[in-house]
């Protein structure tokens, strides 16, 4: 059966290893760093390890290493959505946290966000950097990005929590930023 925890749900208990998934721009780094720090755990972005320097992808096979490695730790919150590697962190997780907020709303937070790392040039991983051309005119675009795979992920991920290898698993969906800032003041409150 599978377990779905909600804000509304007095239940505001997490484990020891969390992945924390949604669309991008969604806010899985933001609610991953608030609850590794909270729980003294380790921070783990995904995109830190999958991206090299000038926007080079890793190998696979390297890229599923470092996240083996990662998720061989005994306390680790996890952010990202790498179908490559979900096996591995699924496998030692014991709670999904699910950012599924409406498109316009992770849209709206993403081209905030891009702007604002494009303009003042924040550095991601690696030396890494958004632009607005790639990310405005370019099949690269996270905003293009965003627009394909949003309805992807809705449609995905309750398949994915409901197969018999995941149903151990605790999943919290949380629906929309509101939300999630009162799921996130209930566990802090513990």
């Amino acid at each position: 059966m599978l377990s779905v925890v909600s804000v509304r749900t007095p239940s505001f208990e997490v484990g020891q290893r969390i992945s924390v998934v949604g669309t991008c721009g969604s806010g899985k780094t933001t609610v991953a760093r608030a609850l590794a720090e909270q729980l003294g755990a380790t921070h783990v972005e995904l995109d830190a390890l999958s991206w090299g320097p000038n926007w080079t992808q890793r190998p696979d096979d390297e890229f599923r290493a470092a996240v083996a490695v990662a998720a061989a730790r005994e306390r680790w919150v996890i952010d990202g959505n790498y179908g490559k590697c979900r096996d591995l962190i699924w496998a030692r997780a014991d709670t999904v946290i699910w950012l599924d907020y409406s498109f316009p709303r992770v849209f709206w937070q993403l081209l905030r966000r891009t702007f604002r790392r494009a303009l003042r040039r924040e550095e991601l991983w690696h030396g890494n950097r958004e632009s607005l051309r790639t990310s405005f005119l370019s099949r690269d675009s996270i905003l293009l990005w965003a627009i394909k795979t949003h309805r992807r992920r809705q449609r995905e991920y309750p398949g994915l929590f409901a197969r018999t290898d995941y149903r151990r698993l605790r999943i919290v969906r949380l629906r929309s930023p509101r939300e999630t800032a009162a799921w996130l003041a209930g566990v802090f409150s513990r």
